[in-house]
């Protein structure tokens, strides 16, 4: 077994939850924030009907080194949140819960990650440290500047730190 990794961010947006809420139900929008050295592209044809079962699959590129990826919603509770789970991808564990919720005249996205990564524990600590938790911190960065820019936020965003840790 190895260590278990929680990132936890927000984002404060000023726009209807409604409005935040129809973005990421369009998986096709995964494209538009996420950076561009993942060159993540959805494989699943549009439209795609987003609910509690709905997989979707996705070709992406990382460190060079071209992965297929496919999620599945495993909860779909508009518009309050949904989770999805990798079902086949790089890790042993990928499951990244989205919450909307109306605030201060717009909406709060948080977001919680968890991940466990593949092979012994010693090497997965390692691979971690140098290579997943920085770039999964740069493309949760990248995402929240995406949808400051998407909701033409401009200064009135509110980003909330990346955080990730590690739980043993």
């Amino acid at each position: 077994m190895t260590d278990t990794y929680h990132l936890d961010t927000w984002l404060w947006l000023p726009a209807p939850r409604s409005d935040v809420f129809a973005f990421f139900s369009d998986a096709h929008n995964l494209e538009r924030i996420t950076p561009p050295f993942l060159d993540v592209r959805v494989l699943t044809a549009a439209p795609i009907a987003v609910s509690r079962g709905t997989r979707i699959d996705y070709r992406l590129r990382l460190h060079g080194v071209p992965l297929r990826w496919t999620s599945e919603i495993t909860q779909w509770e508009p518009p309050e949140r949904f989770v999805d789970a990798q079902h086949r991808g790089p890790y042993a564990e990928w499951i990244h819960t989205h919450m909307f919720e109306e605030r201060d005249g717009g909406t709060m996205v948080r977001d919680h990650v968890r991940y466990r990564l593949r092979g012994p524990l010693v090497v997965a600590r390692l691979v971690n440290r140098l290579l997943v938790a920085p770039d999964t911190t740069a493309i949760f960065e990248f995402r929240q500047r995406a949808l400051s820019d998407r909701f033409a936020a401009g200064g009135r965003a509110r980003l909330g730190p990346v955080e990730l840790r590690s739980l043993v």
